[in-house]
C-alpha cells in the first residue's frame, strides 16, 4: 500500500527535474504549445503587477499672504509607468499676484527606477523659466518613504554652468480623524558656491518650515489652511538684504490638495 504513493512521488520528482532541464517551470507547459504559453504568461505578469499607470498629484496648490505680497504657489507631480520603472514629471513655482508675474518657475523630467520597496531612485533634466536668466540643470535625487512613515524628496542639480546646488524636502501625515490630516513640512535648500546672478550664497541658502491642516472630502480632494515660514542664510540673506528685501518670510495659506 505503501509503494505506490512512494512510486508515484518518486515519477513526479523525475518529469520535474527534467522540465526544469527543460525549461518548463509550469506544468501546463507539457500540454499547451510554447507560443499559447508565453501569451498567457504575459497576461498574468499583466494582471500581477506589470501593468502601467498613469496619475498626477497637486500636493500643492495655494495662496500665501507673504507679509503683504500675496503669491500663488503650485508644486505638482505625474507619472507614467509600472512599478520598477517611470517616466516622472515635476513643476513647482510661484507667481505675483501683486505683480501679476512669475517670480519662479521650474519644470522636471525625470526617469524614476526603484531600487528598495520604498525608495526610487531619480535622473533626468530640469530647466527654470524664472528667474531670469533661465537655466537647465542635471538631476540625481532619491525619492520615497523613510522609517515612521516621512515621505522623503532629496536632489542634487548641477547647473549648465557647473554650479551646484541642492534641495531635501520631507513630510510627515498625522492622522487626527479618517479625513483630518496635519502635514509638517520642511525644505532645505543648498549651494556649493555663490551664484550671484540668481541671489544664491554658498552653504545652508534657505530653510522652510510649514504646517497644513487638510480636511478630505474625498480622497483625491482635500482643501487645507496652513502656516509656512522660510528664513535665507549666509549669501543668500545678503544678496536679499541689498536688493531690499527680507530674508524671513512668513506665510498664512489656504489652498487645495488633489489627485487623479
Amino acid at each position: 500500500m505503501r509503494i505506490a504513493p512512494l512510486l508515484a512521488t518518486t515519477i513526479l520528482a523525475l518529469w520535474a527535474t527534467q522540465a526544469l532541464a527543460e525549461g518548463q517551470w509550469h506544468a501546463a507547459d507539457a500540454y499547451y504549445n510554447a507560443s499559447e504559453m508565453a501569451a498567457a504568461k504575459r497576461e498574468l505578469q499583466a494582471g500581477s503587477g506589470a501593468q502601467k499607470s498613469v496619475a498626477f498629484l497637486a500636493d500643492r496648490f495655494e495662496y500665501q499672504t507673504n507679509q503683504g505680497s500675496p503669491v500663488l504657489l503650485w508644486d505638482t507631480d505625474a507619472w507614467y509607468g509600472g512599478d520598477i520603472n517611470k517616466l516622472w514629471l515635476k513643476s513647482e513655482g510661484t507667481l505675483d499676484l501683486d505683480k501679476n508675474r512669475f517670480e519662479e518657475a521650474e519644470v522636471q523630467a525625470l526617469y524614476s527606477r526603484a531600487i528598495t520597496s520604498f525608495f526610487d531612485l531619480q535622473a533626468g533634466v530640469r530647466h527654470d523659466l524664472k528667474p531670469d536668466p533661465s537655466k537647465t540643470y542635471g538631476v540625481l535625487g532619491i525619492q520615497g518613504l523613510a522609517p515612521y512613515w516621512f515621505e522623503i524628496d532629496a536632489a542634487a542639480f548641477v547647473s549648465e554652468d557647473g554650479d551646484v546646488t541642492a534641495r531635501i524636502e520631507a513630510e510627515y501625515e498625522l492622522l487626527l480623524t479618517q479625513r483630518l490630516i496635519l502635514q509638517p513640512r520642511s525644505e532645505l535648500e543648498l549651494a556649493l558656491q555663490d551664484v550671484p546672478a540668481l541671489g544664491i550664497g554658498s552653504g545652508l541658502s534657505a530653510l522652510q518650515l510649514g504646517a497644513r491642516l487638510r480636511y478630505e472630502f474625498d480622497r483625491k480632494f482635500a482643501p487645507y489652511i496652513g502656516v509656512s515660514w522660510t528664513r535665507q542664510f549666509g549669501g543668500t540673506a545678503d544678496f536679499t538684504r541689498a536688493e531690499s528685501g527680507s530674508p524671513d518670510s512668513l506665510s498664512f495659506v489656504t489652498g487645495v490638495k488633489l489627485w487623479f
